[in-house]
């Protein structure tokens, strides 16, 4: 069941994937288009330095676009090689589904959390709208505390100038 999540998850984020692509891509066209009509039309000054605008916005994102393309060949490769449940005393790595318990003097919740190589700060929908999924990588506070951690391992992070203990609660 948990390879099964696991699937989904990467799926979910493939769509969010697929939908920034295609946003920046319609960006990137009407911005393109703007420019071009305002070369055409210039009068002055102004509306040639108002079309060089809307050039650089279209290469900024027709870059969002190819960053984000790179990103999901980087997800697909990493899937590819499979997304195994993890045995329970395994230490943390990537690919792995995280439960922490976060607390601090005034109020506790729970997270789940999925180890991936890219999709940072992202927040996925479970299977049949079933909670929500955070995605960290190695390379946030976050994602650095928890590789190579075990459940029952504790740390603290502080996000927001506010300071709080996690507790790795569970892992597959």
């Amino acid at each position: 069941m948990t390879d099964a999540r696991k699937k989904h998850f990467v799926d979910e984020l493939k769509r969010h994937y697929a939908e920034i692509i295609a946003e920046a891509r319609e960006a990137e066209v009407q911005v393109a288009e703007a420019a071009d009509t305002l070369r055409t039309e210039a009068r002055s000054r102004e509306d040639a330095k108002g079309a060089a605008e809307f050039g650089h916005m279209a290469d900024g994102q027709r870059e969002r676009r190819e960053r984000t393309k790179r990103e999901v060949d980087v997800l697909i490769r990493f899937a590819e090689r499979g997304l195994r449940s993890l045995p329970r005393n395994a230490r943390i790595g990537l690919g792995a589904l995280v439960d922490v318990s976060i607390e601090d003097e005034n109020d506790s919740e729970e997270r789940t959390f999925f180890l991936l190589p890219v999709g940072a700060g992202i927040e996925l929908t479970g299977p049949g709208g079933d909670g929500f999924v955070g995605v960290v990588t190695p390379e946030s506070p976050v994602g650095r505390a928890l590789m190579g951690a075990s459940v029952g391992d504790s740390f603290e992070i502080v996000t927001r100038d506010h300071q709080r203990e996690w507790c790795i609660v569970d892992s597959c």
